[in-house]
């Protein structure tokens, strides 16, 4: 297989689906209700703030340690896609979705490779890629492909380290702890959300002024979120949620500018609690990203390979 081919189909791949996943997951963690403040639109019932109800749906959900997450993503000209599948955050990510790739340099990569669907699987340490068979006809027959979290945050330079960080510490509540910090979140009102009657909150992330606002996070809470939206390129963020009267995120909107363009996200969480696992493909059937890289004459960590990581043309 040629190295542009395997720099465009590989590190493309291992940095834009992992983040956008991530991201779906982040958001779940975000989920956060309050069946309090439902009630509280009935008469002579105590109002309760956003803030409070935001804190007690971020402890409910983070509790729920899984879910059922249906999401689309578009990153710019980058990519379109969809996913669905079980994610598990109760000691990092684990689980298993199904991504369709439906717009984008990335999907044209994808179909170039034989298929604009693939299978990824998270596991503590690393998450594997299953391919097409045009792919296995060029890698000695293997399917899958292999992403050391370790060895994603030496090839992607800051992006890697970002992107390493993010999934092995993925908490169920980043959408909520993003509307904290906002320092402006407001209830928009209730709706339903695939039948579920739901309280709307929202608010905008500004990065520059993030530390200036009365966020009620901790100033180190502060800090590594400031970190992590940077090194992300986010300059400004917008934040939606939907949370159930079980205190429960079933919907989320994120809308933001990256340095490699503009992106929405939006997702679903239902079936709380679902099992949400993932089984280490096998060995035989697997070909470890740094590993392809050396066969192809390429050195991890080097200017080349991180370059591979940050472009998918």
């Amino acid at each position: 297989m040629k190295s542009t081919t395997v720099r465009r189909v590989g590190l493309s791949i291992a940095v834009a689906t992992a983040l956008a996943s991530v991201a779906a997951c982040g958001s779940s963690g975000s989920s956060g209700g309050s069946g309090k403040d439902d009630k509280a639109l009935g008469k002579g019932a105590t109002r309760v703030s956003p803030i409070a109800a935001l804190r007690s749906a971020e402890q409910s959900t983070d509790k729920a340690d899984s879910a059922k997450v249906e999401s689309s993503t578009v990153m710019g000209s980058l990519m379109s896609m969809d996913a669905k599948g079980n994610l598990g955050w109760a000691d990092g990510l684990t689980g298993t979705l199904t991504m369709t790739y439906t717009g984008g340099t990335l999907a044209d990569t994808m179909r170039a490779a034989g298929s604009t669907s693939m299978e990824a699987r998270y596991l503590p340490d690393a998450y594997y890629a299953k391919m097409g068979e045009k792919f296995a006809e060029q890698a000695d027959g293997k399917h899958w492909i292999k992403y050391d979290y370790d060895d994603l945050a030496k090839l992607g330079g800051s992006s890697g380290a970002y992107l390493k960080d993010q999934i092995q510490n993925t908490t169920p509540n980043q959408s909520v702890k993003l509307l904290l910090a906002s320092g402006d979140v407001k209830k928009v009102g209730t709706e339903s959300v695939r039948g579920q009657q739901t309280t709307h909150y929202a608010g905008t992330v500004d990065v520059a002024d993030l530390a200036a606002k009365n966020s009620n996070l901790t100033a180190s809470q502060l800090d590594a979120m400031k970190k992590q939206l940077t090194a992300a390129g986010v300059t400004t963020e917008h934040v939606d949620i939907w949370i159930n009267a079980q205190d429960l995120l079933v919907k989320k909107t994120e809308k933001g500018q990256m340095s490699s363009g503009q992106y929405t996200q939006t997702a679903f969480y239902s079936d709380y609690g679902v099992k949400a696992d993932a089984t280490v493909p096998p060995a035989s059937d697997t070909e470890d990203f740094t590993a392809l890289l050396k066969k192809q004459g390429m050195t991890p960590g080097s200017g080349d390979t991180a370059t591979g990581s940050g472009t998918s043309s």
